[in-house]
């Protein structure tokens, strides 16, 4: 899934949950910029992972906006 927490008028908890009520997710990496708008996007899984009540394994990937690797 791709989105802009600060573009887009959408919540991306409730389509986050229910993706993951729907089927069988191993594992999530979310790829995020260095922005500070883009951790919505990290506080929208978390929200996701509390709403569903399952627990997957989950990691975040932050580039720079150069498109280099920051924090892994």
């Amino acid at each position: 899934m791709i989105g802009c927490p600060k573009l887009d008028d959408i919540d991306y908890s409730d389509k986050l949950t229910a993706i993951l009520e729907q089927h069988e997710i191993k594992s999530v990496t979310i790829l995020r910029m260095e922005v500070p708008c883009c951790g919505g996007i990290v506080h929208a899984f978390k929200n996701t992972l509390q709403n569903s009540g399952k627990m997957i394994p989950w990691n975040v990937v932050t580039i720079s906006t150069e498109g280099n690797i920051v924090e892994e």
